[in-house]
């Protein structure tokens, strides 16, 4: 017989759990959901604006989607996922804007060039070769390549200003490159599910464990931590939304599927830019190369972002390392984490990254000025008084068993999903925000595979997406139709 999720529990209220809680209510309207969420407000960990490394991740700048192989061609397999996955986002996102859930996207989405900057002649080549390999996708068709000063000039004016001259220096850009903000989209898409029939919301409710009962159901155990009463509540499905804090209730949960996985928690620090005359002459996502042995999340760039309708400059991240799983987590969140099944493959991607562990000592030692001296490789003229440091957010990369190696530290988002379909849950980073609405499409192709063939879904499903059955390299055309479309409904226009 095939089940329907009926009763749903939704932990933690950022970005994944606004994304499937909204899609779970347009295909089974009826549903009930409850959101347990442990902190007094919604979006305030990773999908938080200062708290997320990377915004609008479209794969249009960032060179670490794009590694060169042994033989010197580029893989571009990686940003064209990436691509077709924000795409996938921003439908969904204009769709319900279309159905009038809600207006005013330009709160949480703005259109900002996306710009790869290099230089060197090594790097320089690099990009070209990136380029010509990009270029040949109708989704990159739009994306241009200079070395000319002024043409670069134009496009970032901070930049190429009092650069050295002679140094060989390269640039791509695409204009329809955007800024979102994942915890004002968040709070946005939130304010439209909490309108919905069954829907409630918790705040300030931490789940202490997840019990699965003969039946099937699952036994979620919260603690009020107003008034320190305890609660259980049955549900027939149960995602684990929780960012740094979904491995240690994975682990609770005690299914087979998170066996060996570990994590390693990544701090990050931003450069904030305090004078308003310099934030003004940048408009552009500015990133560069990142350095050897940094995780992804740590690729430089000067990053112009609207937060809270405010234009605002930031540089990095800056490495950090906390035994913190989140950003308001505990520093025994590491050493608990560690048990029988994983000391294993934690011990032996320790062995294997020890480039990073180097990388996050030096970055943990580095003194304001260095910090500076790092931002004007990106801004020549940067002035050490006009910039402060503000803690951003707590990434925790996924940990897990290698048959070779022991285990590996993996840099994306690994879903888990119980055989049964009765429990899903997320563990590790980037690009993760932008991709959520392709990321919860995996977890209900896994948990509601019956659901998933039903015309009734499929339909609803292409209302929301229309791309979804429609391969990018199939039909370019369509997508290009439908990124225009999209663009239009989200003010995107150029």
């Amino acid at each position: 017989m095939e089940k329907k999720p009926k009763q749903v529990v939704l932990i933690g209220a950022g970005i994944m759990s606004a994304t499937l809680g909204i899609l779970i209510k347009e295909l089974e309207p009826d549903t009930a959901i409850t959101i347990y969420e442990r902190l007094d407000g919604l979006a305030l960990e990773s999908s938080d604006a200062m708290n997320n490394a990377g915004t609008g991740h479209a794969a249009f700048c960032e060179l670490n989607y794009t590694p060169e192989k042994e033989d010197g061609t580029i893989d571009i397999s990686k940003a064209l996922k990436i691509c077709s996955s924000f795409e996938m986002s921003k439908a969904f996102w204009s769709y319900l804007v279309q159905e009038k859930y809600f207006d005013h996207p330009e709160t949480f989405i703005n259109n900002i060039p996306h710009i790869s900057f290099v230089w060197g002649e090594e790097n320089v080549a690099f990009l070209q070769k990136r380029f010509a390999a990009l270029r040949q996708n109708p989704l990159f068709a739009d994306m241009e390549y200079s070395e000319d000063w002024n043409t670069l000039y134009e496009w970032m004016p901070l930049v190429m200003h009092f650069r050295a001259e002679g140094t060989k220096v390269a640039a791509t850009r695409m204009k329809i490159g955007t800024d979102v903000n994942f915890g004002q989209l968040t709070r946005t898409l939130f304010h439209h599910l909490i309108s919905l029939p069954g829907v409630t919301l918790c705040m300030q409710h931490e789940v202490r464990d997840l019990n699965q009962q003969e039946d099937g159901l699952w036994e979620v155990v919260v603690k009020n931590l107003l008034s320190d009463i305890v609660l259980e509540q049955l549900a027939d499905f149960v995602f684990v939304g929780a960012g740094g804090g979904s491995l240690p209730l994975l682990d609770k949960s005690k299914i087979d599927e998170i066996d060996g996985y570990g994590g390693f928690p990544v701090s990050g620090q931003w450069l904030v830019c305090k004078n308003e005359s310099v934030i003004d002459q940048h408009n552009a996502k500015v990133y560069g190369k990142a350095s050897v042995g940094a995780p992804p999340m740590s690729v430089p760039h000067l990053d112009t972002r609207i937060i809270d309708g405010k234009k605002q400059l930031l540089f990095g991240p800056f490495a950090g390392f906390s035994t913190k799983f989140l950003k308001n987590g505990s520093y025994f969140d590491l050493p608990l984490s560690i048990d029988i099944d994983n000391i294993i493959p934690m011990l032996s991607a320790g062995w294997h990254n020890m480039s990073l562990t180097k990388y996050l000592v030096d970055q943990v030692s580095l003194s304001h000025k260095e910090r500076m001296d790092a931002l004007r490789e990106y801004f020549p003229e940067a002035n050490d008084e006009e910039w402060e440091l503000e803690q951003a957010g707590q990434r925790v990369q996924v940990i897990k068993k290698d048959k070779e190696k022991g285990g590996v530290l993996e840099f994306g988002t690994e879903i888990i999903t119980t055989a049964d379909g009765t429990l899903a849950g997320l563990l590790g980073a980037s690009p993760g925000a932008s991709t959520a609405v392709y990321i919860m499409l995996q977890i209900l192709k896994k948990c509601f595979p019956e659901q998933m063939q039903r015309m009734e879904w499929k339909n609803t499903f292409l209302k929301m997406i229309p791309m979804l059955e429609t391969p990018a390299d199939k039909d370019f055309e369509k997508w290009l139709e439908w990124r225009n479309k999209s663009n239009q409904l989200l003010h995107l226009d150029d």
